[in-house]
This record gives C-alpha cells, sequence and structure tokens, in this order.
C-alpha cells in the first residue's frame, strides 16, 4: 500500500518519515496506543483517536485490546519509529521546553483491518503541523513520556548548534539608475 504522505512510510510497522534527504542520526522505538470510542453520529459508527506513546515496545502483538470501559476501546496499535535529525534540533529543543512536551502521531485509514496504520510519529511540532494539512488522516499530539523526552534532550544536546539571526540590509535604490536615460548619441533620438 502507498502512503498518502509523500515521502512517508508506507509500511504500518515503521511509522516513520523522512523529512530531508539525509537520513536521520537517532531512531527512538516507540508503541503507539489508540482508543476507539463509540460515535454520535449517522455518518461514523466509531471514533478513533491515539491516546498515548509509550517509550520503547512492548511484548505485545499489534492491535491488541488493552482495555474497556462502556463504550471505549483502548488497543495498542503497534510500534513505530521517531527518527530525530540534527536540522530539526531548534524544534525539538522548543517542544521540550513547551508546559507540555509531545509526540504527533498520525494514522492513515486502510480501509480494512486493521482499520489504521501508524503513518508517522514526530517530536517535531512543524512536522506535526504540517501532518494536518492534507485532510486524509488522524492527526494528534499525545503527552511526551518521560524515557522519550530524555532521549531527545540528550540528542538535542549534542547535535544543536544555535544559529545566529542575521538580518539581511537592502541596497539602497540608486535614484540615477531609474531616471530615464536621456538622448543616445547616433540613436536618431537627438
Amino acid at each position: 500500500m502507498e502512503s498518502q504522505y509523500p515521502g512517508r512510510a508506507s509500511a504500518p510497522e515503521s511509522g516513520s518519515c523522512r523529512v530531508n534527504g539525509l537520513p536521520p542520526l537517532l531512531r527512538i522505538p516507540v508503541g503507539i496506543v489508540v482508543e476507539r470510542s463509540k460515535a454520535n453520529s449517522q455518518w461514523s459508527e466509531y471514533i478513533w483517536g491515539p491516546i498515548a506513546v509509550l517509550g520503547g515496545i512492548p511484548d505485545v502483538d499489534p492491535w491488541t485490546q488493552l482495555g474497556s470501559a462502556e463504550e471505549t476501546v483502548t488497543l495498542y496499535a503497534g510500534a513505530a519509529e521517531m527518527e530525530l535529525y540534527r536540522t530539526e534540533t531548534e524544534n525539538y529543543r522548543n517542544n521540550l521546553a513547551s508546559s507540555s512536551p509531545s509526540v504527533w502521531v498520525a494514522l492513515l485509514s486502510t480501509a480494512g483491518a486493521p482499520p489504521y496504520e501508524i503513518a508517522v510519529v514526530t517530536a517535531d511540532p512543524a512536522e506535526g503541523e504540517a501532518l494536518t494539512e492534507p485532510g486524509q488522516g488522524i492527526v494528534e499530539a499525545v503527552p511526551m513520556p518521560g524515557s522519550v523526552r530524555d532521549a531527545i534532550a540528550s540528542f538535542v544536546a549534542e547535535h544543536h548548534v544555535e544559529r545566529v539571526f542575521v538580518k539581511r540590509k537592502r541596497n539602497r535604490p540608486d535614484p540615477e539608475a531609474l531616471a530615464r536615460p536621456g538622448p543616445q548619441p547616433g540613436s536618431g533620438d537627438e
């Protein structure tokens, strides 16, 4: 099955993406937990959404039911890898500095069983926001587990390079260059 997100993983078990042509410097294995709840809608029977990211991969088969309460079922959707790139350390750092560091999880409908595949898992807020643009999948920000936060903080400490913002100055316009040239000798404009 080809992914609906260009340049992103298409295999349900991968859950990773490539934000640029460079290979990631670090891959963090995570598990994804989703919730299915009864919808109060005539168009849809259930509402699906990621609710947690697990630090590491549990010894559980994908799409195993973890619990249920009334009309809500919690399932382990499967394993994924978060890929970290040195060019995105500023975004990771801003995420870690926020009041609630998050991980963005994108699920794509499979129109079969299982009902969704893990398309992307990222700690980059800019990429997480960009994933919402196509409108084809479910994208949710979920709380970042402590072990993932520690791994990302170590990655940022090791690879972040502070880039100084340099404002470019415009060249002042030359009024003479904008003026209409006078008659040119030998051109017949004399």
